[in-house]
């Protein structure tokens, strides 16, 4: 290729991913949020398919101001595969580099991480999934709220206290409250006004496995999402499943409960969107890639039918993957079978305008984070077959929203 004609491809290749520089015909830019209509995720105006990815690390990366540059090297190789969303921890309490010190406490290096990332996903035309707690004890986590509760008196025995106790559910609504007034440093924008945030999520991969009715679950969803949204009208809202059913549908799910319930807790009217994961190598050890294989296309199946018939919302499949942790060219392989089955049920059901409107990998590192790898990190930056997967899924998406 020319030097020329190549500078001048990487200036209209900048122009596309700067917003508001090519205006296409239709378009509402007065409004930069995504919506929800039916089943269906509109940006301006028209159908918006989310192909992304999973980069938990980004805040913690960009709180160190000589690290950022991995921030903007993953948004930059994300968008030269046509990704345009990323999900990633708005969270990390108590611990090593923490958001929140303590309830209420917050870390400044670490917000104005946040603020950076938000900021240079701007600059790519990437929307983000923000997610305010997690299940784990990583990062703080539902247990990290129950212990500061307890060190406030409080008789407390289990980390599904977290769901039923009134101070720790004050504590989680502060911290709600505290990330979405956040004024970004670097945009001066306060984050609840932010189009770049696409949807807030209430906790990551939400369980209670002493209630497997999924009671306690769906009124801890229906009190979070509304004590949200009264704050922020403007962004979607998901409450951050990984998809098991309730009793109801108890078949449908691996060998075990987690106290949720797939379908009644996406029909929370402040919940805009179903979210569900997939890992059948963790959920089925032992089983063969037949037995796997199979459980992820009912799975698939079972989502996206009861997502547009039942629950009448979108669904995303929020987190998806599989180890290739000995990297042998047969695991690869079995990923790019994973990978090339979820993209074909979203691609089948969106291009009849179902409910699946997009997925996100598990996950994208930068170059240089090798301590991060954790066997279901995807090299983008490699000539792979899974990255030319991930790249033909972004174009067919985009296709469908073009003819829209």
């Amino acid at each position: 290729m020319k030097l020329g004609f190549f500078l001048l491809s990487l200036v209209l290749y900048q122009m596309i991913l700067e917003p508001g520089i090519f205006k296409v015909e239709g378009d509402d830019h007065d409004d930069e949020f995504v919506r929800v209509r039916g089943v269906q995720l509109l940006l301006n105006g028209k159908p918006y398919y989310a192909n992304g990815y999973n980069a938990y690390w980004l805040m913690y990366m960009a709180s160190d101001p000589s690290q950022r540059n991995k921030v903007s090297s993953a948004f930059q190789v994300a968008a030269n595969h046509g990704l345009s969303i990323a999900r990633t921890w708005a969270f990390s309490d108590a611990g090593d580099y923490p958001l929140q010190y303590s309830p209420g406490s917050y870390n400044e290096d670490m917000f104005l991480g946040l603020d950076f990332v938000i900021s240079e996903a701007r600059k790519y035309g990437t929307k983000l999934v923000l997610s305010l707690v997690n299940n784990y004890d990583d990062f703080g986590g539902k247990k990290q709220y129950v212990e500061w509760a307890k060190t406030e008196g409080q008789s407390l025995h289990s980390e599904d206290d977290f769901f039923t106790d009134p101070l720790v559910k004050e504590f989680y609504k502060n911290h709600i409250k505290s990330v979405l007034t956040r004024r970004n440093n670097f945009t001066g924008v306060v984050y609840k006004d932010d189009p770049t945030i696409m949807a807030w999520e209430l906790m990551n991969e939400i369980r209670c496995p002493s209630d497997h009715s999924g009671n306690t679950v769906q009124a801890w969803i229906t009190e979070m999402a509304s004590y949200l949204k009264s704050i922020d009208g403007n962004h979607l809202l998901e409450a951050g499943l990984e998809g098991f059913y309730g009793l109801s549908k108890n078949e449908s799910n691996p060998n075990f409960q987690v106290g949720t319930d797939f379908i009644a807790n996406n029909q929370i009217p402040a919940i805009d969107f179903a979210t569900v994961h997939s890992y059948p190598d963790q959920w089925l050890p032992g089983s063969s890639n037949e037995e796997q294989t199979l459980f992820l296309v009912g799975w698939l199946n079972d989502h996206i039918q009861d997502a547009q018939i039942i629950i009448e919302k979108p669904v995303l499949f929020a987190e998806f993957g599989v180890s290739v942790r000995n990297m042998s060219s047969e695991s690869i392989t079995i990923r790019d079978e994973i990978f090339n089955l979820v993209y074909s049920s979203i691609y089948s059901s969106a291009s009849d305008g179902g409910a699946a409107t997009g997925s996100l990998f598990w996950h994208l590192l930068a170059e240089g984070m090798d301590s991060f790898k954790d066997g279901y990190e995807v090299p983008l930056d490699e000539n792979s077959s899974t990255a030319t997967l991930i790249a033909q899924e972004s174009q067919k998406l985009n296709r469908i929203r073009m003819k829209k």
